[in-house]
């Protein structure tokens, strides 16, 4: 599959893992993915997220990811699901952090793997971008994948990337609009399911 990568969609991938190590993280996530698509200059994706995307917009976004975090990488719409059924997320974390400190519960833990020079791992969000940006290259019928496949299945996900980008009006649609003038090629939203 990296061989149908372009030289971007590989900077990002190469960017996602710099930002894992960054951070600490034991494995490269979804999240470090977007981050990586936002340091990018001169490309599709890049094009989508400034047209897109106001003032302020990256800030914006880490700290909605950083907040996602703080609550063990659960998003809003999980946290208002377990509100629905009597569970306070923000008063559960609040307490586990006193107890056990500040940002405990973020996934994928922090350094002390010994994974000095070695490449971290993908976690399973990961994979799935990387996946899915395959499904929407192959159902757009183009023969490479670029940053703007992985901006566009960070879209189609779901969770706490999506769910941050969709707060600032960057949707599967709305990227689509600005990439393609519109409309989709495949199944629903143009991408046959990811399955």
């Amino acid at each position: 599959m990296f061989e149908r990568f372009t030289k971007d969609a590989r900077a990002v991938v190469e960017g996602a893992v710099t930002h894992s190590e960054r951070v600490g993280a034991r494995t490269v996530e979804e999240e470090h993915m977007l981050l990586a698509l936002l340091d990018r200059e001169g490309t599709r994706g890049s094009f989508a997220l400034t047209s897109l995307g106001e003032a302020g917009f990256r800030e914006s976004l880490e700290r909605d990811l950083a907040e996602a975090r703080r609550r063990g990488g659960l998003s809003r719409a999980d946290a208002d699901a377990l509100s629905g059924l009597g569970i306070d997320l923000s008063e559960i974390v609040s307490r586990v952090e006193e107890a056990h400190g500040e940002g405990v519960l973020e996934p994928g833990g922090r350094g002390g793997d010994g994974r000095r020079g070695r490449r971290r791992p993908f976690g399973q969000e990961a994979k799935d971008v990387l996946v899915r940006a395959l499904r929407v290259a192959t159902a757009r019928r183009d023969r490479h994948i670029g940053d703007e496949h992985l901006l566009l299945a960070i879209t189609l996900r779901g969770g706490v990337a999506a769910e941050a980008l969709a707060d600032h009006g960057v949707t599967y649609e709305s990227v689509t609009r600005v990439l393609y003038g519109g409309t989709g090629v495949g199944g629903e939203n143009g991408v046959a399911e990811a399955g």
